[in-house]
Order: C-alpha cells, then sequence, then structure tokens
C-alpha cells in the first residue's frame, strides 16, 4: 500500500480575497530559505515545522467552501515558499483541476532552477497551475540580497521562463521606504515588467507593520524598525513607474 503524500501546512483562510480572482480557499505551506526584512509571517521559516496533512484532507477542507468561489474563485497555495514542497502542490492541484477548481500559486520563485529534477517537476505543476503570484522583491541583485539575504538570480530566471512559456501571472511588489521606493529601482523594475509576455496585472502592496509581534514573540530582531508605511502619494508614485493601469487582462479573466 502506497503511503500518502505528506505536506507541511501552517495555516488556512477560508475566504481571502486578494489572493488571487474571486474569493479564495488559501493554503499557507510551511518552510521558506529566504529571511526578507518585511516578512510578517516569520513562523512559517522553518522547513518541516507545521501541521502534516494529505493532499486529500486538505482538499477536503478546500471544497467545503466551493459555493462561495463562484465563476473566478478558487484555491491559493502561498506560504512561506510553496515550491519547497513542490510534490505536494503538484498533487493537490492536479486533484483540485480534476474537480474543475481554478489553481494559483504564491511565489517568490527562491528554489526555482532549470536543473533536474527540479525543472521537470516544476513543468508539471505548470500543466495545472491556472495563474502565478509572482512576488518580485527587489529588481537589484545586491539590494535584494541586503533585503531578502538571498540574490534574485533564480527568481528573474522564473519570471523569465513564465514569460516564455506564457503562463499568466500577476507581479506583487511590496513598496518599503529606505528599501525598495526609490525612483530609480522603481523604474528598472517597471521597465523589467514590460518586457514580459504575460503579465496580467501589477500590484504595489505596502509594507505595513502587522508582524511586528511575531517577531518579539519568537525573539527575531525586526530589521525594519522605526520604518513607517509608505505615504498615499508614494504608493501612486510607485503605481505610475510600474506602469500599473497598463496591465487589465486580469479584470477579462
Amino acid at each position: 500500500m502506497t503511503t500518502p503524500l505528506k505536506g507541511f501546512v501552517h495555516s488556512t483562510e477560508s475566504f481571502g480575497s486578494v489572493d488571487g480572482p474571486g474569493i479564495r480557499f488559501v493554503v499557507f505551506m510551511q518552510g521558506c530559505r529566504m529571511r526578507c526584512q518585511f516578512c510578517h509571517n516569520p513562523d512559517t521559516w522553518n522547513i518541516g515545522a507545521g501541521t502534516e496533512m494529505t493532499t486529500d484532507e486538505l482538499l477536503d477542507m478546500a471544497m467545503e467552501y466551493e459555493y462561495f468561489w463562484g465563476d473566478k474563485g478558487g484555491i491559493t497555495v502561498s506560504g512561506g515558499e510553496p515550491l519547497l514542497q513542490i510534490d505536494f502542490i503538484i498533487e493537490l492541484f492536479q486533484k483540485a483541476k480534476a474537480l474543475g477548481v481554478n489553481t494559483a500559486l504564491d511565489t517568490c520563485g527562491q528554489p526555482f532552477t532549470r536543473d533536474e529534477p527540479f525543472f521537470g517537476r516544476f513543468e508539471e505543476l505548470m500543466k495545472v497551475t491556472d495563474l502565478i503570484l509572482m512576488d518580485i522583491k527587489h529588481i537589484d541583485r545586491q539590494k535584494h540580497k541586503e533585503l531578502t539575504m538571498w540574490v534574485n538570480d533564480s527568481i528573474l530566471d522564473m519570471t523569465q521562463y513564465l514569460s516564455e512559456i506564457g503562463q499568466p501571472i500577476w507581479v506583487r511588489h511590496v513598496l518599503i521606504p529606505e528599501r525598495t521606493d526609490y525612483d530609480e529601482f522603481l523604474t528598472r523594475l517597471g521597465d523589467y515588467i514590460a518586457t514580459l509576455k504575460n503579465v496580467q496585472k501589477v500590484e504595489i502592496l505596502p509594507y505595513h507593520k502587522m508582524g511586528i509581534y511575531k517577531y518579539q514573540a519568537l525573539g527575531i530582531p525586526y530589521k525594519l524598525e522605526g520604518i513607517d508605511s509608505p505615504t498615499q502619494e508614494r504608493v501612486e508614485n510607485a503605481r505610475r513607474l510600474l506602469r500599473c493601469d497598463e496591465y487589465k487582462n486580469y479584470l477579462a479573466v
């Protein structure tokens, strides 16, 4: 008898409204290698922690809310970094698609490589993924490392590959004063996004402090102490430089 595949799940959200089109059942997978200074879920970092679940258990939970999804809603898998548990996500999405459920993956792409065996598994995942929510933390390689402890090579390579295969993506960018909120970097990111052929939507996510209490509880130094959320004027400036209003294809989905 085959042992069911299990994944490590941090938590779930029944009525997500900002994690893809429509109302979504959102799964937050446990584990992430990046250490983003602005992360509001540091409790998802530890790999191998969380609640062990099978794909059937998770799908059964999600399908209890199917009535609320309408034509656009479905399941979004986020994290942590879900690509660290790619086999589990493949199986979950395969079962979801067999039921006609819309699937979305919220990822920063850090584990991506064109080397095997990962790349072959990633190709399998794309066959059952309707949308990628692509988090680009910083366009500058060195600044990305300062912000997350990792360079962005694999992330931009994954973004490029998704453009090559025409996989629909929503680009998301967290706007942080003194980190990402500089016209030079925003302009570079806007120019880069403009080279991609598969972008349906570009979102600015203003930095917030709602996760600070988790750092305090976990005894982790908070590296953005004293930095406030960006002003609405700076948010609008970022939207202009990233040309957010030019990406409207999501409205037709």
